[in-house]
């Protein structure tokens, strides 16, 4: 459902509902990565605004427990992508399985990195669910996001749920 649907079923502003939306985002704390883990990373593209705004996704997930281990909103660049690969310098990740962009060369050390043919597997098939799940990041859609902080609270609780869920 869309926030104005909210709105108007919990008989409340759209205003007041983004403000608790940020709120319980806002409460919610970071996993705990576990050590020596195998990940898939992976970029989705969506848009803010309307189409001329480009954004990209970047998230990795955990290959054996499919959490999301964190999950970055930004333009396609190095900054963006690296945000993503350093929530996994830490825990020292076994293997990364990114796609084969040319940037993750740069960003991840030849020992963890691999690009192997249905390596990203899990990661595109999670990319479709969010697609079904969060309206606004469908790709032939209207419903667009005007803001990028409303966005990642969304999809800090939208992770958050489906974590809980596991």
């Amino acid at each position: 459902m869309g926030i104005r649907s909210v709105a108007r079923i919990l008989k409340i502003s759209t205003t007041a509902l983004l403000k608790i939306i940020i709120a319980i985002a806002n409460n919610i704390g970071q996993s705990l990565i576990p050590y020596y883990q195998t990940y898939e990373l992976d970029e989705m593209r969506f848009f803010i605004g309307g189409k001329s705004n480009v954004m990209w996704l970047v998230y990795d997930i955990n290959k054996s427990t499919h959490e999301i281990a964190g999950f970055y909103i930004g333009r396609r660049n190095s900054k963006t992508l690296n945000s993503v690969v350093k929530t996994l310098i830490t825990p020292k990740a076994k293997k990364n399985y990114p796609d084969k962009l040319r940037n993750y060369q740069y960003l991840i050390s030849k020992e963890i990195h691999s690009t192997k043919r249905y390596g990203t597997n899990r990661i595109e098939r999670k990319n479709l669910s969010i697609r079904t799940h969060v309206k606004r990041l469908n790709r032939k859609t209207i419903c667009f996001s005007r803001n990028i902080l409303i966005l990642n609270s969304i999809l800090k609780i939208y992770f958050w749920i489906e974590r809980k869920n596991l």
